[in-house]
């Protein structure tokens, strides 16, 4: 059944957009809930005269788009992850984890636009993802990815950095008394 679009339907279109759908879909989800309209002469003559409301909609989808792309491309992800000595990740980073790093930082990401080469990230380094936005547009954002040290490494760090601090002073008081 060919129908048009009342309001932005997720993996369908947007409102405007001309779509053949199947005739259940369209009499038990789409047309209680308002999303489309039938296509006839009626409802392609309402939706030319709003041709121009739907068109600055999308203009301004497309420029905050542009903002977002910016933004992202200016970000470098950094995550800290349980891995082993040799680097190897005990879980993995994936679309998900880094939808949720950018809820944190106030960017609204779908996990499905989050696109991670080889699907997910099993090691430390640094990688790239592509994060599709509007249309065609795309950010390429990169990812830096270290080792969380264990609470063992962690008190041994500690303990080090703590007897480096100790001696410190004592290098600085000997050096003043040599003066």
């Amino acid at each position: 059944m060919k129908v048009i679009l009342n309001d932005d339907v997720k993996h369908l279109g947007e409102m405007g957009d001309v779509k053949v759908v199947a005739d259940g879909y369209f009499r038990n989800y789409l047309f209680p809930r308002g999303l489309v309209v039938p296509y006839n002469e009626t409802t392609v003559a309402f939706f030319e005269s709003k041709k121009a409301e739907i068109e600055a909609r999308k203009e301004q989808k497309r420029k905050d788009s542009a903002s977002l792309k910016e933004k992202l491309e200016a970000l470098t992800v950094e995550l800290s992850m349980p891995a082993g000595s040799n680097g190897k990740l005990y879980g993995a980073v994936t679309n998900q984890t880094l939808s949720d790093y950018f809820k944190k930082e106030g960017f609204e990401v779908e996990r499905k636009r989050i696109e991670i080469p080889g699907l997910t990230i099993k090691s430390t380094g640094n990688y790239h993802a592509i994060v599709h936005l509007y249309e065609a547009q795309t950010a390429e954002v990169k990812i830096a990815i270290k080792a969380q040290l264990s609470k063992e490494d962690q008190a041994k760090l500690d303990a080090a950095q703590s007897k480096d601090a100790e001696a410190a002073p004592a290098a600085d008081e000997n050096a003043e008394e040599s003066k």
